[in-house]
């Protein structure tokens, strides 16, 4: 359901973050120089975070970004005034750059694997800290489903193993 972006990639976020459904939350310029200069350290290995694209059916319809809050200081400056930031709290970002896959519930579906996917890969996270506009309303919803998405890490056993 995902992989890290590669070059190729590039010019597909450039034509998702020029998508009116997205250029009002994620602000960002879409050419292609403004879109290397943002994604390519990523891609390089050359930055900390992962940029990861959702795959549907094994089609690109949407990214999801990764980082530790530890690794971008600047971060922390700014989150800490308003909460308490753990250690080890990590970040996720998401779009779905695909128009007309949004309001479906694939951003929760998206999340409720990924967010999976960060407790079994980084077993020193201990929480997620999703920053998002309060005026983003899909972005609410997606996030918005306790039934499905793990709010908490899964307790482990002595053996390491999910308790079931």
């Amino acid at each position: 359901m995902f992989r890290r972006t590669e070059r190729a990639d590039l010019p597909l976020l450039a034509r998702w973050l020029a998508e009116p459904h997205l250029a009002r939350w994620w602000n960002h310029e879409f050419t292609a120089e403004a879109v290397e200069r943002d994604f390519g350290a990523s891609v390089n290995g050359d930055e900390p975070s992962e940029d990861h694209l959702v795959l549907l059916n094994d089609k690109p319809i949407g990214l999801i970004q990764y980082c530790r809050y530890a690794d971008y200081p600047e971060y922390l400056d700014d989150l800490r005034p308003l909460l308490d930031m753990p250690d080890e709290a990590v970040s996720i970002d998401y779009l779905i750059g695909e128009p007309t896959l949004t309001g479906r519930g694939i951003g929760t579906a998206m999340l409720v694997a990924f967010v999976k996917h960060v407790w079994q890969v980084n077993p020193t996270t201990t929480c997620i800290i999703v920053p998002v506009c309060a005026a983003n309303e899909a972005s609410w919803r997606a996030l918005r489903s306790p039934s499905r998405i793990p709010h908490r890490r899964p307790r482990q056993s002595h053996s390491g193993q999910p308790h079931r």
